[in-house]
């Protein structure tokens, strides 16, 4: 039977994590291998200075000290004994849109899986509260089964994020590119009781342009947004332009 790998950057205990899991074994022999804490906003980060744990808490299920890209690793090199058919990544409760992808561990987790030459696809819901799990499950479901019948470019993988409304408000889905996120970070600096500086960073909710075509707008449309997202972030258009520089040294 194919096997299919998911992963998270919520954790073990994440509610959507089963949900997710369930409606996948439809398809084929689901191993979940996930951090056992919450690794939100671990981007593409690997662990390479200190050992890597790894727990089975029951059959199919493995948990790890590492992040999300970790976790691709260890279920592709140490516990798989075949390369997967595809890797789900979520399903993350928050949003994962425009520039939110350099941040997630969730995404980070698809692109680790595509650099291994691995069909993926990294999912979310677009909301913190009262979330929709089962929803974004059953999208999971046919989103793979259309990814296991027509494939994907070996460079792409696809970002996807669902409405956080009920399946009869849902508008459809929309191919979309990445919009711009609107971050509003502020620097908190504090003093601990033995008298060290410390900072928190934060900031109020960020927000995103609404632009047409984007993920934004389809989410905002209450559409699926699917984007592909390819590895290489060369801007091509740039590469003339340096070179009419004619940057020398010495």
């Amino acid at each position: 039977m194919a096997k299919i790998l998911v992963t998270n950057d919520d954790g073990v205990h994440s509610p959507g994590l089963e949900v997710l899991r369930k409606h996948l074994k439809k398809l084929g022999d689901v191993i979940v291998v996930v951090p056992e804490r919450e690794m939100s906003t671990a981007s593409h980060s690997l662990t390479l200075r200190s050992p890597l744990r790894v727990s089975r808490i029951k059959k199919g299920i493995f948990i790890t000290s590492g992040t999300p890209s970790d976790c691709i690793n260890i279920g592709t090199l140490g516990i798989l004994k075949e390369k997967p058919v595809l890797v789900v990544s979520g399903i993350n409760r928050g949003p994962n849109l425009g520039d939110d992808i350099t941040y997630s561990g969730t995404v980070a987790a698809s692109i680790e899986s595509t650099l291994r030459g691995i069909p993926s696809f990294a999912i979310s819901v677009a909301s913190f509260k009262n979330c929709r799990f089962n929803l974004a499950a059953k999208f999971a479901f046919i989103l793979a089964r259309y990814i296991l019948k027509n494939g994907l470019p070996s460079h792409t993988f696809l970002n996807v994020n669902v409405p956080n409304v009920s399946i009869r408000s849902i508008q459809g889905v929309e191919i979309t590119h990445q919009g711009k996120r609107i971050y509003k970070e502020n620097l908190v600096k504090r003093t601990d009781p033995r008298g060290r500086t410390y900072y928190w960073l934060g900031g109020d909710e960020p927000t995103g342009e609404i632009e047409e075509g984007t993920d934004f707008a389809a989410v905002a449309r209450k559409k699926i947004s699917i984007t592909p997202v390819q590895l290489d972030l060369t801007d091509y258009k740039m590469i003339d332009k340096l070179r009419n520089w004619h940057i020398k040294f010495p």
